[in-house]
């Protein structure tokens, strides 16, 4: 495993992305879905899982719910969503509300390293361009191995990155709020994984889903830029400096030094 460090405040840098990706701005530029491959992903990490009607499945991370209110409806799960922004957390119930979702799909505000939620209770968990942002890495992947009951699984979707790293301007406190500061290699992920306890059983390359993201994050900034101004003033997004760090992404996609993949693991019988 590659040696890194977490920021000096890792509690500064988790409620500063748990507040950044509440924000509308991020909407704004993202749309409905958070992560790279929106909702298609989502579909291959449910059909890797093996998820089927009536078991419980906990979202860490969650945000605004997408991906919980999708399982619950297409999959017939019942979802647990974690998120630590409170306001986050508020749109989410509301949301599901008004979908009719109340009775299989709940949100609670927590922690992804002190997940609120019972031992060994759930058949899969689900953590979708989230856990390169988490500053414990290892305590989050043995939250996730205790919630899950003996032959349980976890779907990870996250930016991976070259072992030579990443260049500087992308590991600072921009790079942290677009998920990409501490991502790490996939063997990193597999090696915390498999510590935790959990036996990767699949990964899946989908590099293209990250460089169509940024590519779509670029142009849909673009086009704002022009036909809506003060809606990206009203949203506090500032349009060159979040065009230089896209740009900078977008090379470092290009050049391989930043991917994207999809893991399963399994907790052992």
């Amino acid at each position: 495993m590659s040696t890194r460090h977490s920021p000096a405040d890792a509690a500064e840098i988790k409620n500063c992305c748990a507040a950044a990706y509440g924000n509308d701005a991020v909407a704004l530029l993202l749309g409905e879905s958070y992560h790279p491959g929106g909702q298609a992903l989502t579909e291959r990490l449910a059909d890797a899982l093996d998820l089927r009607a009536g078991q419980h499945v906990v979202d860490v991370a969650a945000g605004p719910g997408a991906t919980a209110r999708l399982l619950a409806t297409q999959r017939g799960v019942h979802v647990d969503g974690i998120e630590l922004n409170q306001a986050t957390v508020d749109k989410a119930r509301a949301t599901t509300e008004n979908a009719g979702l109340g009775q299989t799909v709940r949100f609670h505000t927590g922690d992804a390293e002190r997940i609120p939620l019972a031992d060994a209770e759930f058949d899969a968990v689900v953590c979708e361009c989230a856990f390169c942002t988490f500053p414990d890495k290892p305590t989050a992947a043995r939250e996730f191995a205790r919630v899950l009951r003996p032959g349980g699984r976890v779907g990870i979707t996250d930016i991976t990155v070259h072992p030579d790293g990443l260049p500087t301007e992308l590991t600072g406190l921009a790079g942290w709020v677009a998920c990409i500061a501490d991502a790490r290699p996939l063997d990193d992920y597999i090696a915390i994984l498999d510590t935790a306890g959990l036996r990767t059983t699949d990964t899946q390359s989908h590099d293209e889903a990250l460089r169509s993201m940024i590519d779509m994050m670029e142009a849909r900034l673009k086009l704002l830029r022009m036909t809506a101004p003060d809606q990206l003033v009203a949203a506090g997004i500032d349009v060159n400096a979040v065009l230089h760090y896209t740009r900078l992404a977008a090379d470092a996609a290009a050049t391989g030094t930043l991917g994207y993949a999809l893991i399963t693991a399994e907790k052992p019988r």
